[in-house]
């Protein structure tokens, strides 16, 4: 086994790293972003790799990746699996494997105190690879912060030479960093990217798709032939601001994007359907209850009678949302907008509940995927109609509400990611 040097070019999906001392920790903001950042939540949301993953081109038969996880212990609540690392060897799943020890970060979710303890790194091993050369991902847990310490390989590593893919660019909130999902290949995004053929840069950040101006920024900045919007569920959560600031907000948001793509098609997808909040407005809540029982359930604590001073509910969301995009397609050819609810509605809530009222299992977050999938990539864009995303066909198509394809503006713009 030979020692490779952990360094950024072996990264796909990360917007930035950090060395720690200890490894190499992706990043999936910039550390500008980071730095104007106040929030504990975001900051551990953006640390936790969704999306990214070590891309390598190689002969090995073996492969060694010592880790430093961070392991999240909620009191109270019932113990967390441990994070998954997948391997895909030319696209193809190819082993699993998890992580013991690590950090360990202990979370009152009463309180929102925090406990943070050391621990040992961690080795995996992945064995029994076919010895031609080859395409070789090892997917970091989408839930579970992660350093890189080292990499070992019985033959020669390089990264892994550009595919050609389009490069797609999502945003949204735990969701689509993949909370209710088992495995990092299995969040929503990752598998509609997988089904698409293009390159996921995954900025789901749990409970904190906010309008944050730096988070715009750092879309603004992020090459890519497609970004996605996925917005309104944690600003009800939290219950930041009335609609009187949201229109602003979003306005602003768009803006700073299109200062970096302006002819990028742009696809604003509003909330997916929670019977929680549809007409409740927040903050959301811990269920005492069920938690008092071992089982994590969330719940809606504000008034529906409060819409009427202007606090927000999914469906004054999904409804401003739409007038937006409406208002400013006119100008915008490439701006798109999609009910969430058909990416889940409620005949998918009768069948597949969100099973803690707020996140869906693995099972939903397949079929989420293969909607979007085929919404923006498949058949089903090529012919939707007027205002609906129609993202799939050839680098040359042209844009607009009422065309098809990706923008011939964003050919020219594929990277590595």
């Amino acid at each position: 086994m030979t020692a490779v040097p952990v360094t950024a070019d072996l990264l796909r999906g990360a917007l930035d790293t950090e060395d720690t001392g200890r490894g190499l920790l992706p990043h999936r903001l910039p550390a500008r972003a980071r730095a104007q950042n106040t929030d504990g939540q975001l900051a551990m949301a953006e640390s936790q790799p969704s999306g990214v993953r070590l891309a390598l081109r190689t002969a090995a038969t073996v492969v060694e990746l010592d880790v430093l996880p961070v392991k999240r212990v909620y009191a109270g609540a019932p113990p967390r699996p441990d994070g998954v690392y997948e391997l895909l060897v030319d696209g193809r799943p190819a082993g699993r494997a998890t992580a013991a020890g690590g950090d360990t970060l202990t979370v009152d979710l009463a309180t929102g105190g925090l406990e943070h303890r050391g621990g040992r790194p961690a080795t995996l091993r992945f064995a029994g690879l076919p010895g031609r050369v080859k395409h070789v991902e090892i997917w970091l847990p989408h839930d579970e912060t992660t350093e890189l310490v080292a990499l070992r390989a019985d033959a020669p590593v390089s990264p892994a030479p550009d595919r050609g893919r389009r490069v797609w660019a999502h945003h949204g909130s735990s969701i689509s960093q993949g909370s209710g999902a088992t495995t990092p290949t299995g969040t929503w995004p990752a598998l509609a990217a997988a089904l698409g053929g293009v390159e996921l840069v995954n900025l789901g950040l749990g409970g904190s798709a906010l309008l944050d101006p730096f988070t715009a920024r750092a879309l603004r900045d992020t090459p890519a032939d497609l970004i996605s919007l996925k917005l309104g569920i944690n600003l009800v959560n939290t219950d930041l601001m009335r609609l009187r600031a949201f229109t602003p907000a979003v306005h602003g948001f768009l803006d700073t994007i299109r200062e970096g793509h302006p002819d990028t098609p742009l696809l604003v997808v509003s909330p997916l359907l929670c019977p929680l909040h549809e007409d409740t407005p927040g903050p959301t809540a811990l269920d005492t209850a069920a938690l008092g029982a071992g089982r994590l359930r969330f719940r809606a604590t504000g008034d529906p009678a409060e819409r009427a001073a202007g606090k927000l509910t999914l469906t004054v969301i999904r409804e401003e949302l739409a007038r937006i995009v409406a208002q400013r397609s006119a100008e915008d050819p490439h701006l798109y907008h999609l009910d969430g609810r058909e990416l889940y509605g409620e005949a998918d809530a009768a069948e597949l509940p969100l099973p803690d009222a707020l996140h869906p299992d693995a099972a939903t977050h397949r079929r989420i995927g293969e909607r979007f999938a085929a919404l923006a990539f498949g058949e089903g864009a090529s012919s939707a109609g007027p205002g609906r995303p129609r993202l799939a066909g050839g680098p040359a198509a042209s844009g607009g509400a009422d065309g098809a394809g990706w923008s011939a503006a964003a050919s020219g713009q594929r990277r590595q990611v």
